[in-house]
């Protein structure tokens, strides 16, 4: 049988990352919305390189695993490129402005968070080490929201940590997505007069049970 479980990002985007000071002009809304569903994209990347090393991480024959922050940048830039189509390596005049700044934070943030968990990773003699995606994404995501503007939280209907706990209206749109056909459409929301964009990108996670 296969069983669907939802992952959602809601990313808000406050007003001084455009300079308007009288709400959002239409070309400005939609760059802010491209850079939100870049940045979701980017932290979806680094879940699937946590995800496709999952054999190495775990592995208790091995201590050092060779799998430090620079090696996880590596994959994870090649792993956007793969989505987006966008080489993060180089200066790209197609990133919305202000969106290159606020990608560079994320990355820094993933990487801090691979950095921190080493001791984790290369314990020779223990199996699961419990960094999986949906740790590494929650604490890439605190990381990166403390250093910005920009507030990415990752929930689901039933979440580990409850700081992860969706609240009312993102319990709402998760139960309507889950009896929906999958889709990867952002649902955007202006707020506050066009001075907030909340910006829901869902992840499908499916499992074979």
């Amino acid at each position: 049988m296969l069983v669907r479980s939802i992952v959602f990002l809601p990313l808000s985007f406050m007003l001084m990352l455009l300079s308007s000071p009288n709400g959002w002009a239409q070309p400005s809304q939609k760059e802010t919305e491209r850079t939100a569903e870049l940045l979701a994209t980017l932290l979806d990347a680094g879940r699937v390189v946590i995800e496709r090393n999952q054999p190495l991480i775990n592995d208790s024959r091995r201590g050092d695993k060779g799998f430090s922050p620079d090696v996880f940048e590596r994959l994870v830039l090649d792993e956007f490129f793969h989505q987006a189509q966008i080489d993060l390596k180089t200066s790209s005049s197609s990133l919305p402005p202000h969106a290159n700044d606020l990608l560079m934070r994320l990355l820094l943030a993933s990487k801090e968070v691979v950095a921190d968990a080493q001791f984790v990773i290369n314990q020779r003699g223990i199996g699961y080490k419990n960094f999986i995606p949906a740790t590494f994404g929650s604490q890439a995501a605190r990381k990166f929201s403390k250093q910005s503007k920009v507030t990415i939280k990752q929930t689901t209907l039933d979440p580990r940590n409850l700081q992860n706990a969706p609240d009312v209206y993102e319990e709402m749109v998760l139960r309507r997505l889950a009896r929906q056909p999958a889709s990867t459409t952002a649902i955007i929301e202006w707020l506050n007069g066009g001075q907030l964009l909340r910006a829901m990108m869902p992840i499908y996670i499916q499992k074979i049970v």
